[in-house]
């Protein structure tokens, strides 16, 4: 692996590693020396070869106010780093030390109700304290000083998943943060007030002061000053991230980075804006039985970090062996899983796979968390799966830095999902993570391969961008789509998309606002449909949730209501632009349909199927460098499957000569011939 994705830090070493990386989080601190020993050993056997140490570190390193012991943390260090264990290191500031918090409350983070969060979990602290960043940037000074130029040190980690619980703090201090941010965005009181539509309840300010943070109210809060505030949270916890970087780089050439938390259950930060200042983008990611299918959730999931990596290769910091301790089923995996999820993120390119944590923990919130090392030990199941995948990575090593091709995107939005899915909306069944996993798991069962890009991205070499319900646009990003299909682009708008600007502020003239003139259409009214109804149109194929009243002016009519609140009227269009064509949806289509649709859009796009169709149950993925490409196969199903290709599969180490086997449950990984 060798990676670098940021651009604010030109004297950085990129992160480089040989082959794909495989490693863990370890906290030795809670286990006495005699484990540390037996720790390495194992490391070794399993063939872990990079650790991240020091991310709860702080009570042991400073154990009261400027005191400091790093004894622990050196011998550490040392028995790794003799091991040939490279070392993920972390800045230990994650979560003050009760020290901090019990001298400076103040630090505490507040809740929207106006309550504060106290200690006793995690991420207790403010991101806008100045007295919390006054303690913090001490300690990542000492660590820094220390450490800067070992040689085991191989990355930075800034504290851990920032953002995860405190993004949103609703204090004093943050409150007189956000009021300077408003104050660079906006300029003068007057301009902050056409941005917020303060005209509406009476909510026009005179100065400054009257802005507080939007807790709780009795009714609905002002939308744009909720957007506003989570763009404000979001660019307060990288500016935290900034100042941590920058003492590290003041004293080692090392790569820095931190874990962002591209899931299913975190928005909180808007990442488009972070990538850059990373050294190599980091991932961490935890399946979510909550939903239908997590693996292509896990597929998203990479392909969106993949994203934010601008395609060069990125590191999974953490994902589990089993079991998670957070979620309200906590599902173990079965054999093989942990195996195929690893390799998942390999495929869509990852050179690193690491996993939370090293050894399960005997106390604390995380005891049940499932780790490499189990409480059973290692005459188990899961640990010679454990071993099994550090050799297969092994094989693997060729893999590392190429890279994912895909001539099919979805452009992601966290600004529309912050607005998107506000308070005050026509429907709250209708959300926008939802509508964008609806997009992304049709392709991914057409067995195309998708890049998630922002709604600035060049998206001229692409055959097919879809839209997905992007319903905060700027006028730039809206001329880029716009662009993109004159051009001679495909693209796939679907409902609720281009209603608002990026101040939240409703474009007039009918909806979709700001793609009326690429659709051809133009939506008079929406009309949300009670959970549980059922439209037909006149395609045969179901549809629910919303409806609109909409006219064609110069789109063609694919599909109309059958039924429903608007019979006769259009659900599907199609317009030419340019020298390329617009679809749209107005509807929620039933998922076959929306497969099918998004098949006959990919064949006319002439979009490339890497795989095969299936429910989801095999993924094909190429990676491809200057001189190869390789096949990666995931079989999630129960059946064995036959595909063509031809080379020398590298999991089992044998060649391949026209049809690759893949068992049940496994994954083959086929360097190609150049004729395949």
């Amino acid at each position: 692996m060798n990676s670098r994705a940021a651009t604010s830090n030109e004297t950085a070493t990129p992160f480089v590693h040989e082959g794909i990386a495989y490693g863990c989080d370890y906290n030795p601190e809670q286990w006495g020396p005699e484990t540390w020993t037996d720790d390495v050993r194992l490391m070794r056997e399993a063939g872990v070869d990079l650790v991240a140490i020091n991310i709860f570190g702080w009570s042991h390193l400073e154990p009261r106010a400027g005191e400091y012991d790093f004894a622990t943390l050196d011998t550490i260090i040392e028995l790794l780093h003799a091991n040939g264990i490279r070392v993920n290191l972390g800045t230990g500031t994650s979560s003050p030390p009760p020290w901090l918090t019990t001298l400076h409350p103040e630090i505490l983070p507040v809740s929207d109700d106006g309550t504060t969060r106290f200690p006793g979990g995690r991420q207790a602290w403010c991101p806008s304290s100045a007295v919390f960043r006054q303690h913090a940037l001490a300690l990542v000074e000492k660590v820094a000083e220390r450490y800067g130029h070992h040689p085991a040190i191989a990355l930075w980690h800034v504290s851990n998943e920032l953002g995860c619980h405190n993004a949103l703090c609703y204090c004093d201090d943050t409150a007189a943060a956000f009021r300077l941010w408003l104050q660079a965005r906006y300029g003068t009181i007057d301009a902050l007030n056409v941005a917020w539509g303060t005209s509406f309840w009476s909510q026009r300010y005179g100065q400054w002061a009257e802005i507080l943070t939007p807790r709780l109210t009795l009714s609905s809060r002002n939308p744009g000053q909720v957007l506003d505030f989570h763009r404000f949270s979001s660019a307060e916890l990288l500016d935290y991230y900034r100042r941590e970087a920058a003492v590290l780089r003041r004293h080692s050439n090392v790569a820095v980075t931190t874990n962002f938390m591209v899931t299913a259950h975190i928005r909180n930060l808007d990442y488009w804006s972070w990538a850059g200042d990373m050294d190599i983008v980091a991932n961490d990611h935890y399946l979510d039985h909550r939903l239908a299918d997590p693996a292509i959730e896990l597929a998203f999931a990479a392909d969106l970090t993949r994203g934010l990596a601008q395609g060069e290769p990125w590191l999974l910091m953490e994902q589990s062996t089993g079991a998670v301790n957070w979620q309200t089923h906590n599902l173990a995996k079965v054999p093989g899983e942990m195996t195929r999820n690893s390799l998942a993120h390999v495929a869509r390119g990852a050179d690193g796979i690491c996993f939370f944590q090293w050894r399960a923990s005997l106390q604390g919130s995380e005891k049940f968390h499932s780790a490499l090392v189990p409480h059973a030990g290692t005459d188990t199941v899961l640990w010679r799966e454990v071993v099994a995948l550090g050799a297969t990575l092994d094989r693997l090593a060729e893999v590392a830095g190429s890279r994912v091709v895909a001539d099919a995107a979805i452009i992601f939005s966290w600004e529309a999902w912050w607005a998107g899915d506000g308070e005050s909306r026509p429907s709250h069944a209708v959300r926008y993570l939802d509508q964008v996993h609806a997009a992304y798991t049709a392709l991914h069962q057409l067995g195309v391969t998708v890049d998630i890009v922002s709604p600035d991205a060049d998206l001229s070499a692409y055959r097919l961008v879809v839209a997905p319900c992007l319903y905060l646009v700027s006028d730039e990003q809206a001329r880029n789509l716009d662009s993109y299909v004159k051009a001679g682009g495909h693209a796939l708008i679907t409902f609720f998309s281009g209603i608002v600007d990026e101040d939240d502020r409703v474009r007039t003239g009918g909806y979709p606002g700001a793609f009326r003139e690429i659709l051809g259409i133009t939506v008079e009214e929406f009309f949300p449909l009670l959970p549980g109804h059922v439209l037909t149109l006149d395609s045969g194929d179901a549809a629910s949730l919303w409806s609109e009243r909409l006219r064609v002016d110069t789109a063609e009519v694919v599909a109309n209501y059958l039924d429903g609140p608007l019979p006769g009227i259009p659900a599907i269009t199609r317009n030419g632009h340019g020298s390329g064509t617009a679809w749209y949806v107005a509807t929620v289509l039933e998922a076959g349909a929306l497969r099918n649709l998004m098949r006959t859009i990919a064949e006319e796009a002439r979009v490339t199927a890497v795989g095969p169709e299936s429910a989801g149950t095999i993924e094909v993925v190429r990676r491809v460098n200057s001189t190869r490409s390789y096949l990666f196969i995931i079989n999630h199903g129960h059946d064995d499957v036959e595909l063509p290709v031809s080379g020398h599969e590298l999991v089992v180490g044998e060649p391949i000569a026209r049809i690759v086997r893949v068992p049940a449950g496994a994954v083959r990984v086929i360097r190609e011939d150049p004729a395949s």
